[in-house]
């Protein structure tokens, strides 16, 4: 019988099936070559197929809600990286459900280097560590959208109005959860907590933290002309004395 044009593209674009077919291999084609390289991929199927998971399980909601510190990794459509920190009280992070995790945007030094990488690019990867009780670690990775005020009110995230302008949200980073899984224990040093004394304000500008690498200084240094040292005059001869 004669296939018709329909029949025809049905075949074409209906996926192929073999029985020696095998499944998908979790991970990006990178991993597998350093898998196979390094012959880790068993180990590293092992550990997708117990560890690896497209929500978040009660302990790992837990473990961000009583968490004070994330880095936070975001690159632009060029794929130029930048890893930045997150810091607040335990629960800064907000778990919304079992996919879904936000956190807060405060004021900082205007350059938006996070959200603007998340307009041209929502991949989003947050590592959040425990350095002072069970020395673990989670990543969640997943698509971030920059929340708008309007929506920070309907979802209940608005900020405080109590709070000081350093501390209330300018906006949220909605992130959709696409993988989690542990980081192990291993090599994670333990921290312990103290209290923070702030120089904020004080006279010396490293206190801050405004330039405490020495770049300002370096540059003003490069651009100040540098002092020509004084050329020795030379000596005059002394005139001859009169012939009386």
């Amino acid at each position: 019988m004669a296939l018709t044009m329909r029949d025809a593209a049905i075949l074409a674009f209906r996926p192929s099936r073999r029985r020696h077919d095998r499944p998908v291999r979790p991970g990006p084609a990178g991993e597998h070559v350093m898998q196979d390289r390094h012959d880790t991929a068993q180990r590293a199927q092992q550990f997708y197929r117990n560890q690896v998971t497209d929500e978040l399980t009660p302990a790992m909601r837990e473990f961000i809600e009583r968490m004070t510190m994330a880095f936070v990794a975001t690159s632009d459509s060029s794929g130029e990286c930048d890893c930045t920190f997150r810091a607040g009280p335990a629960g800064f992070i907000r778990v919304l459900d079992d996919r879904t995790v936000a956190y807060p945007e405060y004021r900082g030094n205007g350059v938006m280097a996070s959200m603007g990488n998340i307009l041209r690019n929502p991949h989003v990867a947050i590592l959040l560590i425990d350095f002072t009780q069970d020395l673990i670690g989670l990543h969640v990775n997943g698509s971030a959208t920059v929340v708008t005020a309007e929506r920070m009110a309907e979802l209940g995230l608005a900020g405080d109005e109590d709070e000081s302008a350093g501390r209330r949200p300018v906006q949220w980073v909605l992130v959709r959860v696409i993988e989690a899984y542990v980081h192990c224990s291993k090599r994670i040093p333990k921290l312990v907590p103290q209290s923070r004394v702030g120089h904020f304000g004080a006279g010396n500008p490293r206190h801050k933290g405004n330039d405490y690498f020495g770049v300002t200084a370096s540059r003003t240094a490069r651009a100040e002309p540098v002092p020509a040292e004084p050329v020795p005059a030379e000596p005059v001869p002394a005139e001859p004395a009169p012939v009386c």
